[in-house]
């Protein structure tokens, strides 16, 4: 296996491989971890302590289960910013097959994106607003002149085929991924132990994210989605822009009292919206499920003005919530299936028979490939969050116990790759700690332009008292 695992490396352009070695590099998927894994007996504020449970053990359980607590917030993380980063190259290739003839087979690992993309609305996408060009009002351009600053001449190019992430490099991350890496590095800066009051710590946040995102050369992605072109719009609007944690607190808390009483703009109502969510699950996984819940959805209000995508951070933010905490990810899954927001019992038996499909071929075939890639197609590729977060419950049902596994076919099965990819990999990434298995060490040292950054964060992870 020692051989095979070298070949999973830091890659390059050429990071790809025919049917066979993807085959090959599927069926690694498990790494063992020195200790075993403890199923919890239940469940409490601070982590897994039954009301039951005698004294002297209740202690020793909880020193055990705090462990793994924090692990597996490790773990979430490298999941998220690796699963982003392997899809970068084929974010929104919506025919799987331009991903084999484009790059030459299956994806990998890291590789860098090419200069062309198949299917770019990049030149005809707003930017001045969410949405695309023509849509609404003309204003003054947000790209270029507010965030993006030196990347307006992808978005106004002749080229239709522009690339989303023109002249990123393999591994890198993309700008949802490192505006959720900022927040995370906020957090850790200002509130190592975890006292400060959640909305206290919104206005931090919103006060970096501006910082973040109006600096020029802050991170080096060419594409901004809509809600961040929608919130820009409206703060560069003020006559006098809101900066400072209060008054960015202030302002964001009025806007979606305006806007959520408005019409909708469905632009927002998408898969992307979770990756901003994760900073908020990982900060209060010691917390009450709906403590932790309530939080993301907090916070997502005042970047997503939106009340349909409530539910579904609802949704995500509890499920992320319950594996981090310990408890088996299938089982949660089959939980969120049933959610009336995606459709109830008639969506869980679509989602199943998905799965079964997929369970007739061998791990790693290529009878396996096809039928996730059909799934995905089928259950929502694109952007949007009803058929995005089916997607997203389809492979985590279906790689519950395979995360090295699972981050790649979510990359090779293209569509909303990205975000919907970041959601599934710390979802993976936590359960891969109750499971025994471990996230592959060549990914983690491949990862690009996040992995100073997450290393600062695990590290003051490790530190806290959280």
């Amino acid at each position: 296996m020692s051989a095979i695992l070298k070949t999973i490396r830091p890659f390059t352009k050429a990071s790809v491989v025919t049917t066979s070695s993807f085959i090959t590099l599927l069926l690694l998927g498990r790494i063992p971890l020195s200790d075993t894994p403890i199923k919890p007996t239940g469940q409490s504020r601070q982590g897994f302590l039954h009301k039951d449970t005698p004294r002297e053990l209740s202690q020793a359980h909880y020193s055990i289960m705090s462990s793994k607590l924090r692990e597996a917030r490790k773990e979430a993380l490298w999941g998220m910013f690796i699963a982003d980063a392997l899809a970068m190259p084929v974010h929104w290739y919506y025919d799987p097959n331009d991903i084999k003839d484009g790059y030459g087979g299956w994806l990998t690992g890291f590789t860098a994106p090419e200069k062309h993309h198949p299917s770019s609305i990049l030149t005809i996408s707003a930017t001045d607003n969410s949405g695309r060009t023509g849509w609404g009002e003309k204003s003054k351009p947000v790209i270029g002149g507010v965030i993006l600053h030196d990347k307006l001449k992808y978005w106004t190019s002749k080229d239709r085929s522009i690339h989303y992430h023109q002249g990123m490099k393999a591994g890198d991350s993309t700008l949802n991924s490192m505006m959720a890496l900022q927040m995370l590095n906020t957090m850790s800066r200002l509130d190592p132990t975890g006292v400060m009051d959640d909305r206290e710590m919104r206005g931090h946040v919103l006060e970096d994210y501006v910082s973040f995102m109006t600096t020029p050369a802050s991170h080096n992605d060419t594409y901004a989605e809509s809600f961040h072109r929608a919130f820009f719009k409206d703060w560069s609007s003020e006559n006098c822009p809101p900066k400072s944690a209060p008054e960015l607190l202030k302002w964001t808390e009025a806007r979606y009292a305006r806007k959520s009483k408005g019409s909708s703009d469905h632009q927002l109502v998408v898969i992307g919206s979770i990756v901003p969510a994760i900073p908020w699950v990982i900060r209060n996984s010691h917390k009450t499920e709906s403590e932790c819940a309530e939080s993301a959805m907090a916070f997502i209000k005042l970047t997503h003005p939106e009340p349909g995508l409530v539910p579904y951070i609802d949704m995500y933010a509890r499920l992320l919530h319950s594996v981090i905490n310990g408890r088996n990810l299938t089982s949660e899954v089959n939980k969120c299936m049933v959610r009336s927001e995606l459709g109830g019992l008639r969506k869980q038996k679509m989602i199943q028979r998905f799965v079964e499909d997929a369970n007739r071929y061998p791990q790693g075939s290529e009878g396996q490939l096809q039928s996730c890639q059909s799934a995905v197609g089928r259950l929502g590729s694109a952007c949007y969050i009803e058929g995005a977060m089916s997607s997203l419950l389809f492979l985590a049902a279906q790689f519950a116990d395979n995360c090295n596994a699972g981050v790649l076919m979510n990359a090779n099965c293209g569509g909303e790759n990205c975000h919907r990819g970041a959601a599934l990999g710390a979802l993976l990434g936590a359960a891969s700690v109750y499971q025994g298995h471990s996230i592959q060490p060549s990914l983690k040292q491949g990862l690009g332009s996040a992995k100073e950054g997450l290393l600062q964060v695990l590290e003051d992870l490790n530190k806290s008292n959280l």
